[in-house]
């Protein structure tokens, strides 16, 4: 458990992070450095999207799993790393 908390202190660290979250696999957040209504917000969106990137991934290939996902506006970049029962989005 140390070693998560130091990696998303790295990751909170870096110049231009707003914040980090961490949510369950049913998009329900665990751990946020992000207000209550942000949180929510991005958690439900996120979660969703995550989910079909990951579904067509597989229909594109079986034997294949998203692994990352890294979305990009004018104003923001918002990095997705899903695991088996965890998603950590960094915004």
């Amino acid at each position: 458990m140390a070693e998560v908390e130091e990696t998303l202190k790295r990751i909170q660290s870096h110049k231009g992070v707003i914040g980090t979250m961490v949510v369950n696999a049913e998009g329900i957040p665990i751990r946020t450095t992000l207000d209550n209504s942000t949180t929510v917000q991005y958690a439900g969106l996120l979660h969703q999207l995550t989910v079909k990137a990951r579904s067509t991934v597989r229909d594109i290939d079986p034997q294949n799993d998203l692994t990352f996902l890294r979305i990009r506006s004018k104003k923001h970049e918002i990095m997705v790393a899903p695991g088996k029962c965890v998603i950590l989005f960094h915004i």
